[in-house]
């Protein structure tokens, strides 16, 4: 594939490392109109952009990107250093939400530093959207474009909520159902125990303090199976704040196998509403079984810091989520 890089790309930091950290680089890597200059794990900066294959070596054989030959720097403070000593112009949080006010936190460090530019999250639950809507104006006055909730759902399920409701005079109910298939949990470790916090009998601390053993040993009971409903997912207040229905009409839930690549079910949305005419309609939003959590969740990640930079060099500010605002596609 040949890639096009354009004359002056949008620099790009990915904060995290982990599994979607590592996809989102190898998104990047295909796409000319952005660059990744920044990653942090450690941290790793590169003004005219990092090898993708160099970072993802680091990690796996040295565990840091920090440890990368010329660009990395070891740091115990890797977030605040990265935001100090690296020209970016947007973040992909690619963080794990554990503790639940772990992204708010993060948000505070951009705010008190001084850094100009646009941040998106791919966070999941409602609480750590509401933490978020309180540092708004705080934002807005720090010159920050935060786009949250912007992952594949919350994010993409939810932009097509929206979309689909403006077919109907009442949105009746959103109803978001996931299949998610990975071969072996630990290339997302962050990303389970978000799941297994959804679970009963299970909440945010417990699953943060599982050890790497006690989560196998719990798959180990389901077979790798993580059945999950009525979850508090972003997208109900995503949706509430669009205007599009009330949270409580809002229903998020799905299946993740941890053993097997293929999706255990297909992952849509369901939108059902009354027409103008007085009809009662569903519209059936189904993403392609192909697609991988890790693109479904990157890709339109990317999509948003695209229209938030484009906002962003606008004077636009603030917190906006992605019922709200349109992801423009990089190419």
């Amino acid at each position: 594939m040949i890639i096009e890089k354009v004359a002056n790309p949008i620099k790009v930091g990915v904060l995290g490392f982990g599994g979607l950290g590592q996809a989102a680089a190898r998104i990047l890597a295909q796409k000319g109109e952005m660059t990744l200059v920044a990653d942090q794990k450690g941290y790793a900066y590169a003004p005219c952009g990092l090898n993708i294959d160099l970072s993802v070596a680091s990690y796996r054989d040295r565990h840091s990107v920090g440890q990368m030959d010329n660009y990395g720097v070891l740091s115990n403070n890797s977030i605040q250093d990265v935001i100090t000593n690296a020209a970016v112009d947007g973040y992909f949080l690619a963080l794990p939400n554990l503790p639940n006010n772990f992204m708010a936190d993060v948000a505070k460090q951009f705010i008190g530093s001084g850094w100009k530019g646009v941040l998106v999250d791919a966070l999941k639950r409602t609480s750590a959207v509401e933490q978020l809507l309180e540092l708004q104006l705080e934002l807005q006055q720090a010159s920050i474009t935060y786009l949250t909730g912007c992952g594949a759902t919350p994010g993409l399920l939810t932009a097509a909520a929206a979309v689909s409701a403006q077919s109907y005079a009442e949105v009746h109910s959103v109803k978001i159902t996931f299949g998610v298939g990975i071969a072996n949990w630990e290339a997302y470790r962050a990303t389970i125990r978000e799941d297994i916090a959804h679970m009963p009998e299970y909440d945010v601390e417990k699953a943060r303090a599982m050890s790497d053993e006690e989560v196998a040993a719990l798959l180990d009971k389901t077979n790798g199976i993580i059945s999950l409903e009525n979850m508090e997912h972003a997208d109900d207040i995503m949706l509430e704040l669009a205007g599009i229905c009330s949270r409580d009409r809002v229903s998020v839930g799905g299946v993740v196998d941890t053993r097997n690549p293929k999706k255990p079910l297909s992952t849509n949305v369901k939108v059902t509403g009354r027409t103008f005419e007085g009809k009662i309609s569903t519209h059936t939003f189904t993403l392609g079984d192909e697609t991988s959590m890790a693109a479904n969740v990157c890709g339109p990640a990317f999509g948003y810091l695209k229209a938030g930079v484009a906002l962003n060099r606008r004077g636009i500010t603030g917190l906006f989520t992605a019922a709200e605002i349109m992801p423009q596609f990089v190419k």
